[in-house]
């Protein structure tokens, strides 16, 4: 695969979601790997709900609440826990890889963009943590679009910014979904499939399956 420009999903494909209930397990308990995957699965859930809905909402907000039913739903943790987690996603962990990647297709002439649910203030917490803010040339949100992935004119937010078609854009996105979005869209897509996920929306295929990142320089 060739590419001009290469969009990436940042959360689960270049930042671990789940990095945040991790750095406080000893704090949560055992039931903390529960917590953010129910974290996790709400707060994809809140999205698509409120752009089926045409409800606007904020992709902070929709994490703030989406935490709030992960700890109810597992049960509760200790006074002043919450913050700590809400601060802990604001600088989740980047995926050992990543620097390292997205240095090769730099040095490989290639433009590099997030395409993000994220809010602004979101994305460039995460990217200034992980210390690859200086790799990027542009850190899109959905927020101009008023709504959340897969609706395509948050697709639509890639192409206009480049000026260049979709087909000479190569998104990478760690949820089966969103690539599902990206392809109809009429993306090159990568799927970066770092669980062993089975495939689904076999119309809607990847044009290349990985495990990790280091796919796409190897």
């Amino acid at each position: 695969m060739t590419a001009e420009v290469y969009v990436f999903d940042a959360y689960g494909t270049l930042f671990d979601v789940h990095s945040a209930a991790a750095r406080h397990a000893g704090e949560i308990g055992e039931s903390w790997q529960n917590l953010s995957d129910i974290w996790r699965t709400k707060q994809l859930e809140y999205t698509w709900v409120r752009s089926l809905a045409g409800r606007r909402a904020t992709f902070w907000q929709v994490t703030e609440e989406a935490l709030d039913f992960a700890i109810a739903a597992s049960g509760g943790i200790g006074a002043g826990l919450r913050e700590k987690l809400l601060a802990a996603y604001r600088e989740l962990d980047a995926y050992a890889e990543v620097p390292g990647v997205l240095g090769a297709l730099r040095q490989n002439g290639a433009k590099l963009a997030i395409l993000s649910n994220g809010d602004p203030s979101m994305l460039a917490d995460a990217v200034r943590s992980a210390g690859v803010a200086d790799l990027f040339d542009a850190v899109l949100s959905v927020e101009p679009a008023g709504i959340f992935k897969p609706a395509p004119r948050v697709y639509e937010l890639a192409t206009s910014h480049f000026g260049i078609p979709a087909r000479n854009m190569s998104f990478q996105s760690s949820n089966r979904w969103d690539i599902a979005g990206a392809k109809a869209f009429g993306h090159q897509t990568v799927w970066i499939n770092r669980t062993g996920r089975p495939d689904e929306y076999a119309e809607l295929a990847p044009d290349l399956v990985i495990s990790d990142l280091r796919g796409l320089v190897s």
